[in-house]
Order: structure tokens, then C-alpha cells, then sequence
């Protein structure tokens, strides 16, 4: 199985030195990666939009990619993934406002009665 991982934190650093351990994983992509993540894996260069990263997943061959940062989830690459048929692992860009939007987050807590701290949106730094 090819794999590649989107990000270049520790964190994908971690997921990528033990993907590249398994013996059912043939190769580890990296996009964009670090120097460590390619000690154990290939990095590759890749427009930072769910397209670019499409077409990375594409020019490897990767059986599956997994999304390390919050960014592309909220940028909809898993939206754009599964629309390809591409096997990755991530909530949809909907599900990831969750994560990448502190407001949004606080909000549906209030509206579901999900216990909570307080809170006060503010539109501007007078507010």
C-alpha cells in the first residue's frame, strides 16, 4: 500500500515514521513534509488547495492519504477526495468547522446543550 500524508508537523512526522514501518505499507508520501518525515518518506511538492493535493495523491499512486493539519479538512480535501473515488482519512470540510472555527465550535455547543465556558463573539477589535 502506498501512502501519503498531508502535513509536515511532528505530528505527521510520528504517523509517517510508523506508517514506514508496517510491512503492508510499499512507500510514504509526504506533502509538503520536513526533514525528519524524509528520513522515512518521500516529500513532494503540491499546490496547498484540495486540488494540488489531489494531484499529488494521483502522481504517487497512493492507495490512501491521511490528513494531519486542520487546515486542509476546513479547505474541503476530503470533500474533494471522495468525490475522485481517493481513500482518505479526515472528516468532510462541514464536520471540520467543528475543529477550525473556535466560534462556530461554541456556538453549536450552546444550540445542542453541550456544557461549555462562556463566551462572548466579538466582530471587532471595539467590540
Amino acid at each position: 500500500m502506498k501512502v501519503l500524508i498531508l502535513g509536515g508537523g511532528g505530528r505527521e512526522h510520528a504517523i509517517a515514521w510508523r506508517l514506514a514501518q508496517s510491512p503492508s505499507v510499499t512507500a510514504v508520501y509526504a506533502t509538503p513534509g520536513n526533514p525528519g518525515i524524509a528520513r522515512v518518506a518521500r516529500c513532494i511538492a503540491a499546490p496547498a488547495n484540495p486540488e494540488g493535493w489531489l494531484r499529488a495523491a494521483e502522481s504517487v499512486e497512493a492507495d490512501l492519504t491521511v490528513v494531519g493539519p486542520e487546515a486542509p479538512l476546513v479547505a474541503g480535501v476530503v470533500d474533494a477526495f471522495r468525490a475522485a473515488g481517493r481513500a482518505i482519512v479526515g472528516p468532510t470540510s462541514q464536520a471540520a468547522r467543528l475543529e477550525g472555527s473556535k466560534i462556530f465550535s461554541k456556538e453549536f455547543m450552546v444550540r445542542a446543550g453541550i456544557p461549555t465556558g462562556g463566551f462572548v463573539r466579538a466582530e471587532g477589535e471595539e467590540e
